[in-house]
């Protein structure tokens, strides 16, 4: 199954994910203009009226680049949406997405039928992020058009499942548009990805070391100083498993090698934070592709980079 029209103009096969804080408008149309789906989640526009502000502004100047730039339009964007049921903005947030006609709505942390029933309502699309085949089986029944595998490695909320394994017992009933997280954080990994069979990379990361993602600088440079081995994968703070960056949480004053386990149950995203007051904010997520950041450039550069990087890779493994 081929992915649908509206990936057409993708001029790299991948995806920025939608990071807690970081991605914003300004990182969203620069990855938009440099040829990627960008994103962001409903929940950085605080307080909630600003999302239609928001959405406003990433549509118009798509609209203004598209016009300056016939030969090379933008790719469009999509907006996370926190399915979950403490997330008490998403009814509002989903009506915004419905009222500005948000091509790619992408959901998290539980399938909502009634969701995906609004999106298809203008011909939107939703892609759902699932850890296991029982999430994905749950999300395809519950009406959702793609699934974005997020295995071992991803930052922030991740599986833990190897990306091979994962992506292999997806497609043995799924040929609809598939993505993966984990780890992608160069051109060749966005080739792997494809050579496994997802259609698209999932890039979250790579892009909290960029001019315009909105994170303290000292989160740039941990990132770019940090390796795989610096990534720590505890539910502490957020009741949830995700991969953070170790020297976020020493700075915080814990123990990363000894952290307690979490109770699920607390898991809350109606504020769009969890169970710690300080999760994300101080706590940084990030995930194991990290080691591939050597220094923070701009959203143009990066996709530039990678865009050559991936071209490289087609080069010599069709050499081969």
């Amino acid at each position: 199954m081929a992915l649908p029209p509206l990936f057409d103009k993708l001029r790299l096969p991948a995806v920025g994910a939608p990071q807690f804080i970081i991605a914003n408008p300004d990182l969203v149309l620069e990855q938009c203009k440099a040829g990627i789906v960008g994103s962001f989640p409903a929940l950085n526009a605080r307080p909630e009226a600003l999302l239609d502000d928001w959405l406003y502004r990433i549509k118009d100047e798509l609209a203004a680049y598209d016009e300056a730039h016939p030969d090379a339009p933008s790719a469009p964007y999509a907006v996370n949406q926190i399915v979950h049921k403490t997330n008490a903005r998403l009814e509002h947030d989903v009506a915004m997405c419905v009222k500005h006609k948000v091509p790619i709505v992408i959901t998290s942390l539980g399938a909502r039928p009634e969701v995906n029933e609004a999106i298809h309502s203008y011909g939107g699309i939703v892609l759902h992020d699932v850890i296991n085949i029982k999430f994905a089986e749950k999300a395809l029944e519950k009406g959702a058009d793609g699934l974005i595998a997020v295995c071992a490695g991803a930052g922030g909320h991740a599986g833990g499942l190897s990306p091979f394994a994962l992506i292999h017992e997806i497609r043995e009933f799924f040929d609809g548009p598939l993505l993966l997280s984990g780890a992608i954080a160069t051109g060749k990994a966005i080739l792997a990805a494809q050579v496994m069979g997802a259609d698209l990379g999932y890039i979250g990361s790579a892009f909290i070391a960029t001019k315009e993602a909105n994170a303290p600088e000292a989160y740039k440079q941990m990132i770019v100083e940090s390796g795989s081995s610096d990534i720590i994968y505890s539910n502490l703070f957020t009741g949830v498993l995700g991969n953070y960056l170790k020297g976020s949480i020493v700075n915080a004053g814990m123990d990363p090698d000894n952290l307690p386990t979490s109770d699920p149950s607390k898991m809350s995203f109606g504020g769009g934070e969890g169970s710690k007051a300080k999760a994300w904010k101080e706590i940084w997520g990030a995930g194991q592709g990290v080691g591939a950041v050597h220094e923070v450039v701009s959203t143009a550069d990066l996709v530039a980079r990678l865009k050559r990087e991936y071209d490289d890779a087609k080069r010599q493994l069709c050499g081969r």
